[in-house]
C-alpha cells in the first residue's frame, strides 16, 4: 500500500450496474456484467492503478450482491491491485461470514484484500435478511465492533444483542495481512467521521453531489477524534468515491456518462422523492472543477484529483465509472486512461508540490 505521506492511491469502484441502455432500452445480463468486472480489474492492474472495489447491492439493477466473490475471481488474474468491497453491508450480514470471506480474498491474492464497512445507503439487504430498519445505527455498532474483535483475534468471545454469542471460538482461516484493512465508509455523516476517528481506522466518504471541499469539516473532525484517541492522525488514510468518467477528449467524455447517468440518477431519485428530474445543467455544473463529478480527459479529471489533495487531504481516490450501463469498451477506455494518463499526472504534480519523490 503506498505510504500517504509519499503518495496517493486511485483506482475503480463500481456497483456491476445492469441498467437499461438508456438509447437502446436493452439491459446486460447479470452473469455478463460479473464477467466484464473481472476483466476490468485485469486491465486495472495491468495499467498500474491502485485499487478496485465492488459495492454490495440486493437489486436487479446491480449485479454485485457478493462483492468477495467477484473480487476472488479478479485476484486470479491479477498480481498487485488491491481488492476491496466498496461497501459491504455490514448491518444486515454476519461479521463471522464477512471475515472469513474477506481473509479467505486475503489468501487467495496474497495480501491485497480489503473490507469496506457501512450501513449501506440502500436498504433492500435489511428486509431480505431478516433485520428491522428500527435498528440501523444499533446494528452497525455491533457488528462493527464483532468483526473488528475477530480480526484482531483468533479466539473469540463476544456477547450482543442481534446475534448469538461466541464463547471463546475460532474464526478461520486467518488473512495473510494481520490485520486485515477495514476501512469506515460514510456519506457525510459526522458521527461515522468520529467513529472512525475514534476506532484509528480509515475512512472512505461517498461525494457524489455538491462541492467536495464542503468535506474538509468531516476530515477534521476525523482527525480530532483519532488523536484524542492516541492515533497519529498524519498516518491515516482518507479515500473519497465519487463518480466520474475519463475519455481522450472532455466533450467525449461529457457525452458518453450523460445518458447513464441521468437514466439511473432519476430512477434512484424516484425512489428517494427528490421531486426535480435530473438535468443536464445540474449534470454540466457537477462535472466543473469544483463539482462532485469527474468527467473528462485526462488532463482534467488528474486536476480535480489534484484539487481534492489539497482540499481535503485524500491518500486514496475512487473514480466509479459507470453510474448506469455503458459500453464495455468505453469503460476499458475509461480505466486505460485513468491508469496510463491520469494517475501519473497526478502522482508528478504531487511529487513536485510536495516535495516527495
Amino acid at each position: 500500500m503506498a505510504d500517504p505521506a509519499i503518495n496517493m492511491e486511485i483506482g475503480i469502484s463500481t456497483f456491476l450496474e445492469t441498467t437499461p441502455d438508456p438509447e437502446t432500452g436493452k439491459a446486460i445480463s447479470q452473469a455478463e456484467r460479473l464477467r466484464e468486472a473481472v476483466e476490468e480489474m485485469e486491465l486495472a492492474d495491468q495499467v498500474g492503478l491502485d485499487v478496485y472495489g465492488i459495492g454490495e447491492h440486493h437489486r436487479p439493477d446491480y449485479a454485485g450482491s457478493s462483492p468477495a466473490v467477484v473480487l476472488a475471481a479478479g485476484a486470479a488474474v491479477t498480481k498487485r491491485i488491491r481488492l476491496t468491497s466498496a461497501v459491504t453491508v455490514l448491518s444486515s450480514d454476519d461479521p463471522v461470514r464477512v471475515y472469513q470471506q474477506f481473509s479467505t480474498l486475503d489468501g487467495i491474492s496474497n495480501g491485497r484484500a480489503e473490507i469496506m464497512a457501512g450501513r449501506g445507503s440502500f436498504i433492500e439487504s435489511f428486509p431480505l435478511f431478516g433485520y428491522s430498519l428500527d435498528d440501523y445505527d444499533e446494528l452497525f455498532d455491533e457488528k462493527l465492533e464483532l468483526l473488528l474483535a475477530i480480526r484482531d483475534s483468533e479466539k473469540v468471545t463476544w456477547r450482543g444483542g442481534h446475534r448469538p454469542a461466541i464463547d471463546n471460538l475460532g474464526v478461520y482461516p486467518r488473512s495473510v495481512q494481520n490485520p486485515l484493512p477495514v476501512w469506515i465508509a460514510s456519506g457525510g455523516n459526522p458521527q461515522s467521521a468520529i467513529r472512525a476517528g475514534l476506532l484509528g481506522l480509515p475512512i472512505a466518504f461517498a461525494i457524489i453531489g455538491g462541492m467536495p471541499e464542503r468535506f474538509a469539516p468531516l476530515v477534521e473532525l476525523y482527525k480530532r477524534a483519532a488523536a484524542q484517541a492516541g492515533h497519529d492522525p498524519d498516518k491515516l488514510q482518507i479515500a473519497t468515491h465519487s463518480h466520474g468518467f475519463v475519455a481522450d477528449t472532455t466533450e467525449q467524455a461529457a457525452e458518453l456518462f450523460y445518458l447513464p447517468t441521468q437514466a439511473q440518477m432519476n430512477v434512484i431519485g424516484r425512489e428517494r422523492g427528490w421531486g426535480q428530474p435530473y438535468t443536464r445543467a445540474t449534470y454540466d455544473e457537477a462535472r466543473s472543477l469544483r463539482g462532485a463529478l469527474y468527467v473528462g480527459d485526462p488532463e482534467f479529471v488528474a486536476e480535480k484529483i489534484i484539487l481534492l489533495r489539497k482540499n481535503l487531504g485524500v491518500t486514496r481516490f475512487f473514480l466509479h465509472v459507470n453510474v448506469g450501463t455503458m459500453p464495455h469498451r468505453e469503460v476499458l477506455r475509461a480505466i486505460e486512461l485513468l491508469g496510463t494518463k491520469v494517475a501519473p499526472i497526478v502522482r508528478k504534480e504531487l511529487a513536485r508540490t510536495e516535495g516527495k519523490a
